[in-house]
């Protein structure tokens, strides 16, 4: 499996699945981990779990016939950040307003191009800050925190799925309304231990698993 929260090691952890000959690789880190394992093999089959469309950051050719070696599932979250940022204008209506994303990730320009074109309709112009670790986070709240009255949206990337917790926490710290990825990420702040799980991910990576299973398993 190739997952990798910061993303700086993916190119090495698919070049080492390819070297022990594995039967099947599943890349879990959305676009930019499929598309690691895309470069690093042709043949070995690829089971990729991604936010993303596919299609647009070329894993697959379509959807309906994906061809080569790569299959996977995909939640298609890229395609709301326009609305999360409606959201986010509706929860405050005179704030200014931010968008985090992660400069690793491929769909970065993208969701910041189409957040700012949701915040425009407003009248309103959108900051974008950036973060691929976890004191990049910090900065960016500290920097966000300096401009009265702002509000933010976290960009799709599976490194701030792994960071509910501190994402939570600094927006409550520094008193900025947000809209997170998922309700899921709300919750898990103020869960109690047992709660804490993060269900629709696991179903997530468990359907890739089962993906993964059938090739493995089917006749040859």
């Amino acid at each position: 499996m190739i997952y990798d929260r910061h993303n700086d090691k993916l190119s090495l952890l698919a070049a080492d699945l390819v070297s022990r000959q594995v039967a099947v690789i599943v890349a879990v880190g959305g676009a930019v981990a499929g598309l690691a394992a895309k470069a690093a093999t042709s043949t070995i089959p690829i089971v990729v779990a991604t936010g993303d469309d596919p299609v647009k950051y070329g894993l697959v050719a379509s959807l309906s016939r994906p061809t080569g070696n790569i299959t996977g599932v995909t939640l298609f979250i890229d395609v709301l950040t326009a609305k999360r940022v409606e959201i986010l204008a509706e929860v405050a209506p005179t704030a200014a307003c931010a968008i985090l994303v992660n400069p690793r990730n491929p769909n970065a320009e993208t969701e910041a191009r189409d957040a700012r074109a949701a915040v425009q309709q407003s009248g309103r112009e959108l900051r974008v800050l950036t973060a691929s670790n976890e004191g990049e986070i910090d900065a960016a709240f500290a920097t966000l925190a300096q401009q009265a009255g702002a509000a933010l949206t976290i960009g799709t990337d599976t490194f701030f799925y792994s960071r509910p917790d501190q994402l939570v926490g600094l927006a409550a710290r520094h008193a900025i309304p947000r809209v997170l990825i998922r309700q899921i990420d709300i919750v898990r702040a103020s869960a109690p231990a047992p709660a804490r799980a993060w269900r629709t991910w696991r179903d997530y990576v468990d359907l890739c698993s089962k993906l993964a299973d059938k090739i493995t398993t089917r006749p040859a």
